[in-house]
């Protein structure tokens, strides 16, 4: 299990900026929006995470348990490990082809939240480098977190 997001490696950082000057409406809806179990923004496609997913990759952890933005609590494939509520709230999980972490930072401007997404991972073997080629040559994580961020937008705009 991943306990420090700085031992994997980088993949990318996808940002947005959110038109909210305090960074806890911003923090409430990235709780809201990572308590679903459906990806918002992308249609009737569930988080690769839930479901028969889960249970063909093996994720760990498998449930979910607690509020998503307190330290300690589980989502499908991750555990928050960190969570600094209105500047950075790091996940952690791993399944048979992969260790990984994603991390949400928080900054404040003036009249605005940047909102930024990083992900971590190790894809070891064969297998892992295949999945890799599914999950990150395909984009598919680019459109899986691009649209976490835009719906995260949204709902902090509407508060």
């Amino acid at each position: 299990m991943v306990t420090s997001t700085e031992e994997l490696p980088h993949i990318d950082e996808h940002t947005t900026t959110i038109r909210v000057d305090d960074p806890g409406p911003v923090w409430s809806a990235l709780g809201d929006v990572l308590g679903r179990s459906r990806v918002p923004g992308l249609g009737r496609s569930r988080i690769p995470t839930t479901g028969y997913g889960a249970r063909l990759l093996r994720v760990h952890p498998g449930t979910r348990s607690g509020d998503p933005l307190l330290a300690g609590s589980t989502l499908p494939g991750f555990t928050v490990i960190r969570a600094e509520p209105g500047k950075e709230l790091a996940l952690a999980g791993h399944h048979r082809f992969s260790s990984y972490a994603l991390i949400f930072r928080l900054i404040a401007g003036e009249h605005r939240t940047t909102l930024s997404a990083e992900t971590r991972a190790e894809f070891p073997g064969v297998s892992g480098r295949v999945y890799r080629g599914l999950v990150i040559g395909t984009h598919g994580h680019v459109l899986v977190v691009r649209a976490l961020l835009r719906a995260t937008r949204r709902r902090a705009e509407r508060r």
